[in-house]
C-alpha cells in the first residue's frame, strides 16, 4: 500500500479558504512591488525641485509628497497591498504567508532595469537571488513547523514591550545616523518597524476573531499606528538615499524576518519545532540579509 504523502504541517493545516490566502498574498506582493516604484519616482522628483536635506526628509518635503501624482499613486497602491496582506493574515498563519512579500523584490528589479534602461549586472542579480533563495528556506521551514492558535495577553504584552525598546533604540540612533544618509540604516529601521506592524495587526485581529477585544488590543492598535508611521518616514528616507529595488529588498527581507521571529519566539507559532529547523531559520535568516547588502553594494545606483 502506498503510504500517505506527508505535507508540511502549516500547509496540511489549512482550509481550502486559508489556502487561498497564500495568492491573495502574491497579489498583494505586486501591488507592493509597483506601489514602491511610484513612491520613490515621487521621492526623486520632490527632491530636484526642493533640494536634498542633509538630515532626512524636511516637513516641506514630506507636505510636497502629498501633492505629488506619482507619490499619492503609489501610496494608494501600498494601501491596497496592506489590505491584501491584512486579510492573509487574519486567516492563515503569519509564517506561511509573510514571507511570499520577497516575490515584490523580482517584480520590483525587473520593472527598474526595464524602465530606466540600466542593466542590473550579474553581481546585482546574484544579490537578488541571495534574497530569494534565503527567504525561500525560511518559508520552506516556516511551511513544516507552523501551527496557529489564540494569543494571549502575556504573549501580546510582551511584543508590545519588545516595541517599546525598539522604538526607543530606533529614535535614538535616528539622531546619530541620520546625518549620514544611510540607505541601508533607514531600510533596515523600516523593515524592523514593518515587522512590528505585521505582527501586531495579526494580533489584533486574532484577538478580534477570537472575542478577546480588550484595551490591551486597543494598545496594539495605537502600536501598529506609531510604528506604521516612523516606518513609513523611514522608507521615503530609503527611496531619497537609495533605490526601489533596494528598499523592497530590504523591506521584504527584514520585515519577514522579524514578524517570524516574533511569531516564533513569541507567539508560538513553531511550538515544539526541532533544533534543527531553528538553526536552519538562522541560516536562511543569514542568506537573505546577506543578499541585501550586497545589493546595496553592487546595484548600479549605487556604483555611480
Amino acid at each position: 500500500m502506498t503510504p500517505d504523502l506527508q505535507l508540511p504541517a502549516a500547509v496540511s493545516n489549512l482550509t481550502p479558504f486559508q489556502a487561498l490566502m497564500i495568492p491573495v498574498a502574491l497579489i498583494g506582493a505586486v501591488f507592493l512591488s509597483l506601489g514602491a516604484q511610484f513612491q520613490a519616482r515621487g521621492v526623486k522628483r520632490v527632491e530636484a525641485k526642493l533640494g536634498k536635506q542633509s538630515k532626512g526628509l524636511s516637513l516641506g518635503h514630506v507636505m510636497a509628497l502629498l501633492g505629488s501624482g506619482y507619490w499619492v499613486l503609489g501610496t494608494l497602491m501600498l494601501g491596497i497591498a496592506v489590505v491584501l496582506q491584512l486579510i492573509s493574515i487574519t486567516n492563515a498563519p503569519l509564517i506561511v504567508v509573510q514571507p511570499l512579500g520577497a516575490v515584490a523584490l523580482v517584480i520590483t528589479t525587473w520593472f527598474s532595469s526595464r524602465s530606466s534602461g540600466i542593466p542590473l549586472g550579474q553581481r546585482a542579480r546574484r544579490a537578488v537571488w541571495t534574497c530569494i533563495i534565503g527567504v525561500g528556506i525560511f518559508v520552506a521551514i516556516a511551511a513544516f513547523v507552523g501551527r496557529e492558535s489564540a494569543i494571549t495577553r502575556g504573549q501580546l504584552v510582551t511584543v508590545l514591550v519588545v516595541l517599546a525598546v525598539v522604538l526607543v533604540l530606533v529614535l535614538l540612533s535616528f539622531r546619530i545616523v541620520a546625518k549620514h544618509k544611510n540607505a541601508l540604516y533607514y531600510i533596515i529601521g523600516a523593515g524592523v518597524l514593518y515587522g512590528f506592524v505585521a505582527t501586531l495587526a495579526k494580533v489584533a485581529l486574532n484577538r478580534f476573531v477570537n472575542h478577546s477585544f480588550d484595551w490591551l488590543t486597543v494598545l496594539a492598535i495605537v502600536g501598529v499606528v506609531v510604528a506604521a508611521s516612523l516606518g513609513g518616514y523611514f522608507v521615503q528616507n530609503a527611496y531619497s538615499t537609495g533605490s526601489a529595488d533596494l528598499v523592497i529588498a530590504g523591506l521584504t527581507v527584514v520585515d519577514p524576518i522579524v514578524a517570524v521571529g516574533i511569531g516564533v519566539i513569541v507567539l508560538g507559532e513553531a511550538a515544539g519545532a526541532p533544533v534543527g529547523a531553528v538553526i536552519w531559520f538562522v541560516v536562511a535568516a543569514a542568506i537573505a540579509v546577506t543578499g541585501v547588502f550586497m545589493l546595496a553594494k553592487y546595484h548600479p545606483e549605487a556604483r555611480r
